[in-house]
C-alpha cells in the first residue's frame, strides 16, 4: 500500500480545473493527498469578460494564468504546469513531443492516480479529445522503462475521465447557458454519461464553497456563466456537491460496486 498519496489531473484550459474537478482536488488536498495540475493551453483564444474587442492573445494568456494560478490556491494544490501549447490547436500539434511532455510530468510526480477528459471530450470541445488521448497515451508510455523520455518508468495504478452523468448536465446547462460548440460545420453539444457507466462518484458536498471561491478566480470567464452569481444555495451544492468519473482502468480493484474513493485499494489501511 502507498504512504504518499498523489493526484494528478492532466486538462486542457485555464477554469477546466475548478468546473470540472473542483471538488474533487478540494476534498483530496484536505485531506493530505498531494495535487498536481498540468494544463495544456492558456486558454489564449477564450472569451475575455464583457469585452467587445478582446487584448492580443498573448495578453489573454497571460491574464489566464494568473487567474488559475490564483484558483489552484483556493484549491489547495501542490503544483500547476503548463504544457505551452495554444488555446483551440491541440488536436493539431506534434503527437509524440505532446505524449513525451506529459509522460515525463508523470514520471517526475509518479502519481497514482490521474483524471483527464473522456474521450467525448464533454461536449466534444476538440481541446478536451486531445487531451484525453494523449494523457492516455502518456500513462502508457511513462510506463514504458524503453520510451525515450527522462526519469525513471513509472506505472499509474488508476486512470479517471470525468463522466458527467445526464442530471448534472441539465443541471450545468440550466445555470450556465446552452453549451454548443461548432466543429467542422456540425454542432457538438453535451455527451451525458449513462448512470450504469458512472464508476465512481465522489462526496464534495463540505467543499463546494472552495470550490466556488475557485471559479470566481477565473474573472475573465465569467461573463460566459452570469448565472452562477444568482444561484440559489441548493443548486450550487448540487452541481459541485458530487463528481462523477469512470475508472478507465485501475491494477488495484474493479467490479460493478459504486467507488467512493479514487484512492480505493491504494491506501495502506485497506492492506490485506
Amino acid at each position: 500500500m502507498q504512504d504518499t498519496l498523489k493526484l494528478m489531473c492532466v486538462l486542457a484550459h485555464p477554469d477546466d480545473e475548478s468546473l470540472g474537478t473542483g471538488g474533487t482536488l478540494a476534498k483530496y488536498a484536505t485531506e493530505g493527498v498531494q495535487t498536481y495540475l498540468v494544463t495544456a493551453t492558456r486558454g489564449e483564444r477564450g472569451r475575455f469578460g464583457d469585452l467587445k474587442e478582446q487584448p492580443e492573445p498573448e495578453e489573454i494568456g497571460r491574464i489566464r494564468e494568473a487567474e488559475l494560478r490564483a484558483a489552484a490556491r483556493e484549491l489547495g494544490l501542490k503544483e500547476v504546469v503548463f504544457l505551452d501549447y495554444l488555446d483551440k490547436d491541440l488536436d493539431t500539434v506534434d503527437t509524440t513531443e505532446a505524449v513525451s511532455k506529459i509522460a515525463s510530468q508523470l514520471r517526475r510526480v509518479r502519481p497514482q492516480v490521474v483524471i483527464t477528459f473522456g474521450p467525448e471530450g464533454a461536449y466534444g470541445h476538440p481541446d478536451h479529445i486531445a487531451i484525453s488521448q494523449l494523457t492516455t497515451a502518456a500513462v502508457v508510455a511513462a510506463a514504458d522503462a524503453n520510451y525515450p523520455v527522462s526519469g525513471r518508468a513509472h506505472r499509474v495504478c488508476k486512470l479517471y475521465f470525468m463522466a458527467w452523468p445526464n442530471g448534472k448536465w441539465e443541471a450545468y446547462q440550466s445555470a450556465f447557458r446552452d453549451i454548443v460548440v461548432q466543429v467542422d460545420g456540425r454542432e457538438r453539444r453535451p455527451a451525458p454519461w449513462p448512470d450504469w457507466a458512472i464508476t465512481s462518484v465522489i462526496d464534495t458536498a463540505a467543499y463546494w464553497p472552495t470550490v466556488w471561491r475557485a471559479i470566481c478566480c477565473h474573472k475573465t470567464q465569467l461573463a460566459m456563466y452570469g448565472r452562477l452569481e444568482h444561484l440559489a444555495e441548493d443548486l450550487h451544492r448540487y452541481l459541485w456537491g458530487s463528481q462523477e468519473f469512470y475508472r478507465a482502468f485501475s491494477t488495484v480493484n474493479g467490479g460493478r460496486e459504486l467507488e467512493t474513493d479514487l484512492f480505493a485499494g491504494l491506501r495502506r489501511d485497506q492492506a490485506g
